[in-house]
């Protein structure tokens, strides 16, 4: 069925609009009591390194389950079965990188962000001014993802088809208008809150998600008697594949008949997504910096382990809702709203909705879900700006331009300006690229983040003789790499859901770049450092002390 027909519900729509402002209240609530409880550069950046294990899980985990893992992956699974299901396993997975490599290492040696580490045994201000510049690049790559899903939401929420008006608003500006609603609201929750306010903004979120997302597979799981092999095989029946959709290769990795030469890449290409899936979350900056809003590397470690636990559980989730938006919505009816599949999952809360308590409980359930996952949204797209954000201030603003010697409030201050202009970029961004699934959109971030800065921060920590030249050469030899793969493939051009797609100047084949942007970001990183004779082995010692141990690490951290 159609999921908005012209003689839309008016009390559904109603409940969808309350709900909705209730929950942005809530969440602008906690961000002015957040903001009442920060006095310092500490405190906006880090939170005031006060929180709790299982709070900061439950953060890292909102931080995750975003627009992608909700809408993004719900939608793939919904249209192309198992390969949708690749990315779950991949994002999960990912977190054996972060828990085994990254954080405790990461807690012990940094202040506020990632060029803290990089930068501790290297010349501080060409190292400060490429981290800054990968940080900045990989949130606003993932940033696209978040806003896209937004505005997808915003026109579901309201109700609005193609050829169909609410409040004068058509479809195409419904979206629009939803993409500028995200942006303001998350340069104030930035603004105002620091990473205090966005911290709990996240916990609650992760609360609400969680509750609804359990509540709709439980729903959805009824209505098939708690059978999921029955919903997987009225899915597959229902997608018109039939087997296939529940095999690989409807998406990734394609046999062509005939052309050898593309069934290779497509399969290189599953290979490479794979890739920038599993090491990508490690070299996340919105993730990294979630490891200095605790006490110490043990409450990090902790934090990871609950955050994997919930992340693990939402996923399975998504299986149960993408095969349930297959086999209860239908393929038409997901395209119909939205074409590249982010609507399906409040597509499916309203038609089990319907199902189980007539149109005001499909009205209602779509309202919970959609209100949800717009929470998701918007959490997850305070911390990449709060990452971002201060990586310009602190690392940049103060470490380059200041030498250092800026005050904490001038930095705080240099932080919510910067807010105010990623946001207004942001913004930009996301209104062309709106054709995109925001899963894939992740994906790219994903690839940037495994490129420029995952190779640098593990050389950083382990190879002694690592220095600025290669940490410079390897942050941007790996973006570089990673972002002209990808303008140069068919993300860009050359197909009709491209962002330009009425040119065609793709030459890179795989429109996932990770399988040749982390070697060659590696390969810049290895090369760079051979070429200078840089050298401080008593500060790689000194380095090595302090991550192993955290001797110092909180000196460091207070002044």
């Amino acid at each position: 069925m159609m999921l908005a027909q012209e003689a839309v519900n008016e009390s559904g729509r109603l409940v969808t609009l309350v709900l909705f402002g209730l929950m942005v209240a809530a969440t602008l609530g906690i961000t002015v009591w957040a903001s009442r409880r920060s006095y310092s550069a500490a405190d906006f950046h880090s939170g005031g390194r006060g929180f709790s294990p299982l709070q900061n899980g439950l953060a890292i985990g909102s931080d995750y389950m975003s627009a992608a893992s909700f809408l993004g992956i719900a939608g793939l699974i919904a249209l192309a079965g198992y390969d949708g299901f690749l990315y779950s396993i991949g994002f999960l997975v990912a977190w054996l990188v972060a828990l085994l490599l990254v954080a405790e290492l990461l807690r012990n040696s940094g202040r506020y962000t990632m060029g803290d580490v990089l930068s501790y045994r290297m010349q501080q201000r060409p190292v400060r001014t490429a981290a800054a510049v990968s940080t900045l690049t990989v949130s606003i790559f993932y940033l696209l993802a978040q806003m896209v899903g937004a505005g997808a939401l915003i026109a579901l929420l309201l109700g609005i088809q193609e050829g169909q008006t609410f409040l004068g608003m058509d479809a195409d500006t419904a979206k629009i208008v939803g993409i500028v609603v995200v942006g303001l609201l998350m340069t104030v929750y930035v603004t105002i809150g620091g990473m205090k306010g966005t911290t709990w903004v996240q916990i609650v979120k992760a609360v609400i998600l969680m509750s609804g997302a359990a509540l709709l597979t439980v729903l959805t799981l009824s209505l098939y008697g708690f059978n999921l092999g029955a919903l997987m095989s009225d899915a597959a029946e229902a997608s018109g594949q039939g087997a296939a959709f529940l095999e690989p290769g409807l998406r990734y990795g394609i046999e062509v008949a005939g052309d050898p030469v593309q069934t290779m890449w497509n399969k290189l290409d599953l290979v490479s997504l794979g890739m920038a899936l599993v090491l990508g979350t490690a070299g996340l900056p919105h993730i990294l910096i979630r490891f200095y809003t605790v006490p110490d590397s043990q409450s990090a470690r902790k934090s990871v382990n609950w955050g994997i636990g919930l992340i693990g559980t939402f996923y399975l989730m998504t299986l149960v809702l993408g095969f349930g938006a297959a086999a209860l919505v239908g393929r038409e009816a997901i395209t119909a709203q939205n074409a590249a599949g982010n609507t399906a999952a409040p597509q499916l809360a309203e038609t089990v909705g319907q199902a189980v308590g007539g149109n005001l409980a499909g009205s209602v359930l779509l309202a919970l879900i959609a209100s949800a996952a717009f929470a998701a949204i918007l959490s997850t797209v305070a911390g990449l700006v709060i990452a971002s954000s201060s990586s310009l201030a602190h690392d940049f603003y103060n470490s380059v331009l200041r030498k250092g010697k800026a005050p904490g409030r001038e930095e705080v201050r240099v932080a919510k300006l910067s807010a105010l202009g990623i946001g207004a970029v942001a913004i930009v961004l996301a209104i062309f690229a709106q054709s995109l699934n925001v899963a894939f959109l992740v994906a790219l971030a994903f690839a940037i983040a495994a490129s420029a800065n995952l190779p640098t921060l593990l050389l950083s920590l382990f190879w002694k003789r690592f220095n600025t030249a290669g940490a410079v050469a390897g942050i941007y030899g790996g973006l570089i790499s990673a972002v002209g793969l990808v303008f140069f493939s068919p993300v860009v051009s050359g197909r009709e859901t491209a962002l330009i797609p009425t040119a065609d100047f793709a030459w890179f084949p795989m429109p996932n770049p990770a399988l040749v942007s982390v070697p060659l970001g590696l390969l810049c990183a290895v090369v760079g450092t051979f070429m200078s004779k840089e050298r401080d082995f008593d500060k790689f010692a000194m380095l090595q002390v302090r991550a192993l141990t955290g001797a110092g690490a909180e000196k460091a951290s207070d002044h």
